[in-house]
This record gives C-alpha cells, structure tokens and sequence, in this order.
C-alpha cells in the first residue's frame, strides 16, 4: 500500500502539480503570443551563455564530489563523477528526489564503491548546498531588504505559522519522536533491523564523516563558491536576453537565485511550475509585467531542462563505453 502511494506521489500527483501551476501562470497567454516574443524579442546568445555557466557549475559539482569520496579512502574518476551528476539531474526531471539516488547508484555501479558510503558524500554535498543557500539569504537580506521584506510580506502565511507553532499537536508529535528515539536507541542491540541498519549506518558515516578528511579544504570551498557563482551566472546573464530584463542588476540575479532555489525545494520534476512561480513572483517586485515575467521564466528554466534533457540521455551512453575496458576508473 505505501509503495503504491509513493508511486502515485512521484507519477502523478507532483507532475500534475507541476502542470497545474504553469497551466495557472500562463492561462492569460496565447500561445501565438509567447511564440512571438520568443522569435523576436530574445537575444539568444545570453541564453546560451547561461547554459555555458550551467554546465561550468555542474562539472564544479562533479569535482567537489570527487574530493569527497576521495576522503573516505575510495577513488572515483572525474568523468564517472560528472556524468553520473548529469544522470541525476536527469532522473530529477523523471522522478522528484530520485536523482540523488540514481547518480549514487551509477558511480557506485562503474566505481565499485558502496553505495551506502557514497549516499553519505551526497549528504555531505546537501548540507553545504543549505549552508551556501543559507548565507545567500543572509547576502539579500543585506543588499535586498526592502524587496525581500515585500516577498516574504505578501507570500508567507504568517497567520497558518503561528497556528502550527501555537498548537499542543506540533509538540505533542515532537515529544514523541524523542520518545520513540530513545526506546529505539535503548534497544538497537536486541533488534535484528536495527543491528542491520547499524551495519548501513557504519558503511553511511565513513561518507557522511568524509568532510573531515579533506586533503584540500580552501580547493572544496572553490569549487561549492564557483559554483554557486554560476548558478548566479545563468540567472544574472539571462537578464540581457530579453529587453524587458535588462536594466535588472545583480541585487534582482542574488534575488531571484534566493527565491527560484526554495522553489526548487518543492518536490516537483525539475522545479517544474514551482521555480516559475518564484521567479514570476520576484519580478514583479521589480516592476516587470507577468506576461514578461512568465515568458522569462518559461525561456530560462526552458534552455536549462533541455540541456540536463541533452547531457542526461548522453550520460547513458557514454558511461558504458568509457567504462567497457575497465573496471574501475582511475582518476
């Protein structure tokens, strides 16, 4: 019954969400309209320059990952790492969250190396990812008060917040997690599932742990600042593209990358209607027309997914012919 209401999550209920919110955003536009602008009013060299700067920032990722799962003791070569990002992005597009499964899957496949250990580098790499989208928040807020305090104004259900943080339930659930820990924890021993996750659990932490023992600290922090500046980089130099856009500066690109990424965190196919909706919603705090402001999003987000759509069909052939002679790549 639970796998069957996961499948139904994951193949229906998210893209459907997905679907409905462009349906939504876009519902007063014709479609003769939007082929128009596309046609004539796009500078597609910018376009493609913000591709550029999305595929620098995924090899970024590939290399920082490398020096993680080089610090668990294991060794895995460049192009494995990076193409099995681009399947994980791929996968994404198919199936919400399941691309950090998926490239765990394929680097441990052609690298030999356990998949729970690199499920744990992963880990690592997200809890990083927060920190840099954590310090971008701080960075806007900085720089971008006024708008931000409007988004978060006009956005947030402060009044459904203080309900959830005001209601006995919230923290009756919370005690009894704690409660649940602690019987599982007195009791880890005398369980056979829980002896069995212990075993994972050790094969996890020596990934999960493996930020410690990092040959080259400042070369990781690069590569996760790198690339985040390309993220920034694909947001910022699109804005040339479309006349509408061009005055923004990079006060608007911190801004819109802040906004588009929590709509990223919504568990829908590659942020499909959720990033649009962020993004929309942002640039109208900067005076931009919906109508521009969808036809932007579609356009951005749009050249983005066609790449990772490119790059991830290219992963599933290249990875077996470049691994056909050996068995595990050296980096």
């Amino acid at each position: 019954m639970k796998n069957w209401i996961t499948k139904f999550l994951q193949y229906f209920l998210f893209p459907a969400l997905g679907i409905t919110i462009i349906w939504w955003l876009f519902r007063d536009q014709k479609l003769s309209q939007i082929i128009d602008v596309l046609e004539n009013d796009i500078n597609y060299f910018w376009i493609i320059f913000s591709v550029v700067l999305g595929i620098l920032s995924h090899l970024s990722r590939a290399a920082r990952w490398q020096q993680l799962i080089r610090a668990t003791g294991e060794n895995a070569g460049f192009n494995n790492s990076f193409w099995a990002v681009m399947t994980g992005y791929f996968i994404n597009l198919l199936v919400p969250r399941m691309g950090e499964v998926s490239k765990c899957g394929v680097l441990s496949k052609y690298e030999k190396i356990s998949f729970t250990k690199v499920v744990g580098t992963v880990v690592v790499e997200r809890l990083f990812d927060l920190l840099m989208l954590l310090a971008l928040f701080i960075v806007v807020l900085a720089l971008q008060f006024e708008v931000l305090s409007k988004f978060l104004v006009k956005h947030a259900d402060t009044e459904k917040i203080h309900n959830i943080l005001a209601s006995p339930l919230t923290y009756i659930l919370i005690f009894s997690v704690l409660i649940i820990f602690y019987i599982i924890r007195r009791n880890r021993h005398s369980i056979k599932i829980l002896r069995d996750f212990a075993s994972l659990w050790e094969k996890f932490k020596e990934g999960f742990f493996s930020i410690r023992k990092i040959e080259n600290v400042p070369l990781f922090w690069l590569y996760t600042i790198f690339m985040w500046l390309m993220y920034f980089g694909m947001i910022y130099v699109s804005f040339f593209s479309f006349k509408q856009t061009s005055h923004l500066g990079v006060g608007a690109g911190l801004t819109i990358l802040l906004t588009g990424s929590l709509g990223m965190l919504i568990p829908v196919q590659g942020g499909l209607g959720t990033w649009h909706a962020m993004v929309i919603a942002t640039l109208a705090l900067y005076g931009i027309d919906h109508d521009k402001a969808a036809i932007f999003a579609l356009l951005v987000h749009g050249a983005q997914t066609l790449m990772i759509i490119a790059f991830g069909l290219l992963a599933f052939i290249v990875l077996p012919l470049t691994n056909r002679n050996s068995g595990k790549n050296e980096s």
